[in-house]
């Protein structure tokens, strides 16, 4: 295998190769839901995540799937970087960036939970974040989500099932997915793994916003019950 091959053959790239087939098959919104595209519209979000995917994806190592609801505008909704924000992207992950240094809550809790599990490194080399739909909405000018409203949901599972399906593809490890909310976003998983059988179990975590906006006093807690269950599975 020539150096070009085994290139390709790194997580890293597939990722790059499936982030750039999702961007050519976006399913059609309506008029009043808008896709949240950086990858493809901003020069620089495709900079950091070539970035941010050679420098812990470098490899063809299988990982498990974290995934969240799909990106925000502050967060993921720039970086592309899944729960990684401008400011974290810099700081946490060492790479640099003109981004409008932005944080955004889910971000800041992800990585005080990456820091108690062990590290970035040694985490990217066992997890892959990303989301059920790997980019975000925008309806009136907030974060809107997959399963805001039944027509959205419908639109999108055919691409929610072609994303998951892709990544299991790629290597991701298909024992267990770990899904960032307790409440609609796990109902919505656990109904499709259900269905199509990508995953022996889902099992569900808490939301990073849900944990920062009202359960801050427990931060600590819900930090160990993460790295709990992330280390013993």
């Amino acid at each position: 295998m020539d150096h070009q091959e085994k290139k390709d053959n790194t997580m890293a790239s597939k990722l790059m190769s499936h982030f750039s087939q999702l961007l050519q098959n976006l399913p059609t919104l309506s008029d009043e839901v808008h896709w949240l595209l950086p990858l493809k519209e901003l020069p620089e979000t495709a900079k950091v995540t070539q970035l941010f995917l050679e420098k812990y994806y470098n490899d063809d190592q299988p990982r498990k799937l974290i995934l969240g609801i799909n990106p925000g505008r502050f967060g993921a909704g720039v970086t592309n970087v899944a729960f990684t924000d401008p400011v974290l992207l810099e700081q946490e992950c060492g790479i640099q960036n003109s981004f409008h240094k932005r944080t955004e809550l889910s971000a800041v809790f992800i990585y005080k939970m990456i820091h108690a599990w062990g590290g970035v490194e040694a985490f990217y080399q066992r997890f892959f974040i990303n989301s059920v739909v790997p980019f975000g909405f925008v309806k009136a000018g907030k974060n809107y989500n997959y399963y805001d409203d039944k027509t959205l949901e419908n639109t999108m599972e055919p691409y929610i099932k072609y994303h998951l399906e892709h990544l299991l593809d790629l290597g991701m490890d298909n024992k267990t997915c770990y899904c960032l909310g307790e409440g609609k976003n796990f109902k919505y998983l656990s109904k499709l793994n259900e269905k199509e059988g990508y995953f022996e179990k889902v099992v569900p975590l808490s939301h990073p916003r849900f944990i920062m906006q009202y359960r801050r006093k427990k931060l600590d807690e819900y930090i160990e019950k993460y790295v709990e269950l992330l280390r013993n599975d």
